[in-house]
This record gives structure tokens, sequence and C-alpha cells, in this order.
């Protein structure tokens, strides 16, 4: 008999989306993706960071002060990094994130042809960021779902 145990097909997307958050180097906000094909394939993640070649030592993580004195104008979101590193074309995929995108993340995600947006968190909802982002998605047809918080256990060996 087989286990009747085991996760979602939606828990274990959002575990890799989860899982790839925690290579964000971000010390306020971890953030990880994971898009999906229609055959239930990974075929983009991505986390939250500094663009290639550029040294996250030398470049600033604050989240507030003067804008160039921010992390803000330098880092990449998760799901424009999973856009970029996708594999395939994305028309009618699902993506999976841990926080609600932005409006800027929002425009690649539209644009991309992601489908359907699952994710944990929309702790900026009342942002105007968000609002936007929201009213694009909206328009776009783009389906929203909200499923509950992932817990991803790794032991460092």
């Amino acid at each position: 008999m087989k286990r009747s145990d085991y996760i979602s097909w939606d828990e274990y997307f959002m575990g890799v989306a989860a899982l790839s958050a925690l290579r964000s180097k971000d010390p306020a906000t971890q953030v990880g993706a994971c898009i999906v094909n229609a055959k239930k394939r990974i075929v983009g993640i991505g986390y939250n960071g500094f663009p290639v070649g550029i040294d996250d030592e030398t470049y600033p993580w604050e989240s507030e002060g003067e804008f160039l004195n921010t992390k803000y104008p330098y880092v990449v979101h998760a799901e424009p990094n999973a856009i970029l590193n996708s594999t395939v074309p994305l028309d009618d995929t699902t993506l999976y994130v841990t926080l609600f995108p932005c409006h800027e993340c929002a425009k690649l995600i539209i644009q991309s042809g992601v489908k359907t947006i699952v994710y944990v968190e929309n702790k900026y909802q009342e942002a105007e960021s968000v609002q936007a982002s929201m009213r694009m998605l909206k328009d776009a047809g783009v389906k929203l779902r909200q499923m509950p918080k992932v817990t991803v256990a790794i032991t460092h060996a």
C-alpha cells in the first residue's frame, strides 16, 4: 500500500521556491521563485540578489537611507531571476513565489506568459507597488492563489 502523507504538488513547488530563498544574502527579505510548466516540470528558479558580476561585499544591503546607498537600485528580484533562468518559453506556466510580486515584477511576469501565480505572503498589500501589481495581473488574466507557508527543513553538514 502506498503512503498517503506525501506532499502535494503545490507544497513541492513552493518548497523549491522556499529553498531557493535560502540562497538570498539579503539580511531583511529572502524571496524565492519557481516556475513550472503544465507537465509539472520546473523550468526556472530564482532568488533575490545582486546581478552576476556585482560584488555583494561592496554594494549596500541597507533598506533605509539615500536611494543609492540602499539595496533597491541594485537587487534583482526572485521573479525576474526565475524568468531569466528559464530553460523554455514560459507561456501558460505557473509561478510559485514566497512573496507577492511588486509592480515591476508583475510587468515581467505578464510579458513572459506566466498565467498563474501561487504565493505565500502578501505583507505589502497596502503598498502602491503591490496595488498596481494586482491591477495589472487581474487585467492581464493572471490567476492568483495564496497558499499557507511551507516550512523547509535543511540541515547543514
